[in-house]
């Protein structure tokens, strides 16, 4: 069988890229609601809820862990007296991980 391991291994590397993309955009669209949430949390909008949320994004694209954007929220969050814990915080970004990896999949299916 010619170029049967070689097609196999394309076939695993193409699936890997993929899966890659998924995840990338998956965890961006997720910072990007996250970003949403936090700024309408703290009663922000229009141009100022869009800054908070690319804030949220350049932290990402700078590697910041899961940790940094709890942190984060949870200290904005504390300075307008508004008390979400930072467990809570931790919960909304996986429900928002749900959310934005159910986004991804229905835009890749379309």
């Amino acid at each position: 069988m010619p170029g049967g391991f070689d097609e196999r291994e394309k076939g695993y590397e193409a699936k890997w890229v993929h899966d890659e993309d998924l995840r990338f955009r998956s965890l961006a669209r997720r910072n990007k609601l996250l970003g949403h949430w936090a700024a309408e949390t703290l009663g922000l909008t229009g141009p100022a809820a869009e800054s908070y949320a690319t804030v949220l994004l350049d932290m990402e694209v700078k590697g910041a862990p899961d940790e940094d954007f709890v942190r984060k929220i949870h200290e904005d969050f504390a300075a307008r007296n508004i008390a979400y814990s930072e467990h809570y915080i931790r919960r909304k970004i996986d429900e928002l991980a749900a959310l934005a990896t159910e986004q991804v999949m229905k835009e890749t299916e379309a």
